[in-house]
């Protein structure tokens, strides 16, 4: 698959909430998942498949997910960015709200090698 392929894929398992799947399909068991800050608990960058899967096992444990909406891929060459709405409610924090974010992906030799997240803090 190329660049372009991956992220319509990438984006249409995010939209029916396969989000494992997504990562064991289309990452490279080398992956790097870069967060735009650290979280209480969660480094800033996290290196390799059984990390990353871990990483967002954590996040989807300490969250209730309302709604979620995926909107891409906007490709770049090598690169394609996808933009993702979540509404949530924080369970330990017991805190809802929404989550508006841009994820970028880079993608050699037909999987992704690393994923960087921007939005604004907390």
């Amino acid at each position: 698959m190329d660049t372009m392929d991956i992220g319509k894929k990438l984006v249409a398992l995010c939209k029916e909430s396969k989000f494992d799947e997504c990562m064991k399909q289309l990452y490279s068991k080398d992956i790097v998942s870069i967060e735009a800050q650290a979280m209480p608990g969660m480094p800033q960058e996290v290196r390799g498949m059984e990390a990353v899967l871990a990483k967002g096992k954590g996040w989807e444990a300490a969250h209730e997910i309302h709604s979620a909406q995926t909107e891409g891929p906007y490709p770049h060459g090598d690169r394609f960015a996808v933009h993702f709405i979540f509404d949530v409610t924080n369970k330990q924090m017991k805190r809802r709200m929404k989550m508006d974010e841009i994820a970028l992906y880079t993608v050699k030799d037909g999987k992704i090698v690393k994923e960087e997240f921007f939005y604004t803090g907390g």
